[in-house]
């Protein structure tokens, strides 16, 4: 599989899952545009790895909550690599609050962070793709919670939810473009989101005795899977997700 001379934008790009899918995207060939809110050094460094790896990198400091800051990043994205052949819309936060215990400000953020920067982020994107000629991909980072109830976390649940039908409808409207729409829905895995669990023994191993496969995922093992749905082998994948979740979501009522 080889992206050689692809253009991607990768949202949240600089750390946990947005971090190893800008690296993989790299080692198939795609030139990366990492998008970061915070920690520039991570980026830096990120660009270093991506450039090693004989990619070119662009980091540019957004919060795609907002819009003019999502376009901002769009367009820096042609202006510096020319083109968008692949978005990623990565960026996501959750709350960890219930639906009695929620505020206003944290409803607003991570539905924010997690729906609308993806609803933008693939306007925005489909825009350029359709002003090039030669279709694309959207790939939206959700979870098994866009199907999968997840009691105390509720915020982060609507805004996955959201994305399910985001990159259905999506996928259908864009199809005439030859732009696909993709979900992956990743289950557990290590990365800085999960951290306070994975450190408590007790916790993690409760987690790894509810997946079937017997342990939480690695980043990069999403991340494979979004160099697949952005290559030539996925032409035919649309208006879907993907789930990559261990089988948890077969073997367990939920989390």
């Amino acid at each position: 599989m080889s992206l050689k001379n692809k253009v991607a934008v990768v949202t949240g790009g600089n750390s946990g899952i947005g971090k190893a899918i800008a690296l993989e995207l790299a080692r198939q060939g795609a030139n990366i545009v990492i998008n970061y809110r915070s920690r520039p050094e991570d980026t830096a460094d990120l660009e270093r790895q991506i450039n090693a790896l004989g990619s070119q990198a662009v980091g540019v400091q957004a919060d795609v909550s907002k819009l003019p800051e999502l376009d901002r990043l769009i367009q820096t994205a042609v202006a510096k690599l020319g083109r968008i052949d692949i978005m990623v819309n990565n960026a996501g936060i959750e709350s960890r609050t219930s639906l009695l215990d929620t505020t206003e400000q944290q409803y607003d953020s991570v539905l924010d962070i997690n729906l609308k920067s993806a609803f933008f982020g693939t306007q925005l994107a489909a825009r350029q793709m359709i002003q090039q000629g030669a279709g694309g991909r959207i790939i939206n980072i959700t979870s098994v919670h866009e199907d999968w109830p997840m009691p105390g976390n509720l915020p982060y649940c609507l805004s996955k939810g959201g994305m399910r039908m985001l990159t259905r409808t999506a996928g259908v409207e864009l199809a005439p473009h030859n732009i696909l729409v993709v979900g992956v829905g990743p289950g557990a895995i290590a990365t800085p989101m999960n951290q306070a669990t994975l450190q408590n023994p007790a916790q993690a191993a409760k987690l790894n005795a509810a997946i079937p496969l017997g342990r939480v995922a690695k980043p990069e093992e999403i991340a494979t899977v979004v160099a697949f749905l952005a290559g030539d082998g996925a032409s035919y994948i649309t208006a879907t997700t993907i789930f990559a979740d261990g089988g948890i979501m077969q073997s367990s009522p939920g989390l």
